[in-house]
């Protein structure tokens, strides 16, 4: 199982650190930088910090995970999504998903109660109009078709069943080892009913904030912040967060069980040393 490390787009301060951590994080262990995606939130827009990213790496891989695709039409999308791949030389995995906040859509202009239709729709462009409309840069929406390996996230049956039809595989959007491993059986599951060979790519996420009882708590109240929205479940969210060299490695261990390829662990707070107490308690 690979593992990569989020950059703190989403994290108070974290437009001041997000390149310097980019360039630590390429010197460092990790195969992948990804990011998270909100509107009404204090936070840098996934592509563009992919794109100051890719400016400043040459090896590390990028990633979404995930953008909430409805938010964009299928156009402005595609071509968010193929400027990166571009700018990365292909370092480039597109995760995409609906998000679960109202007020995203609301402040978007855009119909919340029909955005799973609207999420099918971008999808089919992706891997079929979007080849001939010339809008470029040149790539195609596919790992198959030598191109940008699509994921799609979320845990309802459409979610799945959109995943086995149009993307090479799953994301899956935090929590322990157990609850990974029940959504990879869905989405495999999915995947099988679809007739697709092969097994879908898996990836997994959770977050960390390493360094002692003070980053822990600063850690803490982000994430309660950041998940609000999910109300009481806030709470449980906070307290999954890692906050020891002990913690990462058994969560690591944990999800390499059940079959992850790829764990994504994003930061909880933006201080730049982060990128190497997690490298830290990797090895």
């Amino acid at each position: 199982m690979r593992v990569g490390i989020g950059l703190p787009n989403t994290v108070p301060g974290g437009a001041r650190t997000l390149v310097d951590w980019a360039r630590r994080a390429d010197d460092g262990p990790f195969s992948t930088l990804g990011v998270l995606d909100r509107v009404v939130y204090d936070s840098v827009e996934a592509f563009t910090a992919l794109a100051a990213a890719a400016a400043v790496t040459d090896r590390v891989e990028l990633a979404t995970m995930v953008a909430i695709a409805p938010l964009r039409t299928p156009a402005a999308l595609a071509k968010q999504a193929a400027s990166v791949a571009a700018l990365a030389g292909g370092r480039f995995t597109l995760g995409l998903g609906l998000g679960g906040r109202h007020d995203d859509y609301d402040v978007s202009g855009v119909e919340h109660r029909t955005r799973g239709a609207r999420f099918s729709e971008q999808l089919a462009y992706l891997r079929g109009a979007f080849d001939g409309a010339g809008i470029g840069p040149s790539t195609s929406f596919g790992a198959a078709d030598s191109g940008v390996t699509l994921l799609v996230g979320g845990g309802s049956g459409p979610a799945y069943a959109r995943m086995a039809r149009f993307a090479d595989g799953y994301a899956h959007g935090g929590g322990p080892p157990r609850a990974f491993g029940s959504a990879a059986h869905s989405a495999r599951a999915a995947w099988r009913d679809l007739g697709r060979p092969g097994e879908p790519l898996l990836w997994g996420q959770g977050y960390f904030a390493l360094g002692g009882s003070d980053v822990a708590e600063r850690g803490a109240a982000y994430l309660r912040d950041y998940y609000a929205f999910t109300g009481p479940f806030a709470e449980r969210i906070a307290a999954g967060g890692l906050t020891s060299a002990r913690a990462v490695k058994d969560f690591v261990r944990g999800y390499a069980a059940e079959g992850c390829d790829e764990l994504i662990l994003f930061p909880a707070v933006a201080d730049l040393d982060q990128v190497d107490r997690l490298a830290e308690a990797l090895a």
